[in-house]
């Protein structure tokens, strides 16, 4: 009895929690679009500078980053800890496109973004182009929007 009534149940909270949102009209702010676009271009500089503390604050506190060929990162510590590793590792030349930056509500956006530029292995001094498309999840901490989830993949270079 109880499997059947969560399996009908799920459905239609899972429509109103999140699918529900979307069908009533939203106001699109164009403070907040630019404030998640100002977080994404701190990002990106602070990425450039290999400046792990700078990225990091970007992040709200239970933020996670999910990168390709790595475990998920959860939070502030987890989240250094990898940006530190990287950084040891590669040195990024990149620029942003943003694609999109959106603000759902007054608290939550996303943005979606694609980067290209160069990638310089510190060990052997090698420098390949490199290109990424990635997905911000974004929340707004005391008037400041943060990367709440943060994901990406790589891309095609351009020629």
């Amino acid at each position: 009895m109880l499997t059947k009534r969560v399996s009908t149940t799920v459905p239609v909270v899972l429509k109103e929690r999140f699918i529900g949102c979307f069908d009533r009209p939203t106001r699109v702010l164009t403070s907040d679009t630019d404030g998640i676009k100002k977080t994404l271009n701190a990002y990106r500089d602070n990425l450039v500078a290999s400046n792990v503390e700078g990225c990091v604050q970007l992040y709200t506190s239970d933020g996670v980053l999910m990168a390709p060929g790595y475990e998920t990162q959860v939070g502030h510590d987890a989240i250094k800890q990898w940006y530190t590793n990287i950084r040891k590792l590669v040195t990024l030349d990149v620029e942003f496109d943003i694609h999109e930056a959106v603000a759902i509500t007054e608290e939550y956006g996303f943005a979606r973004t694609s980067s290209a530029g160069t990638l310089k292995i510190n060990v052997t001094g090698v420098t390949r182009k490199e290109a990424n498309q990635e997905l911000f999840v974004m929340k707004k901490v005391e008037g400041e929007w943060k990367i709440a989830r943060y994901c990406f993949n790589e891309g095609k270079p351009p020629e």
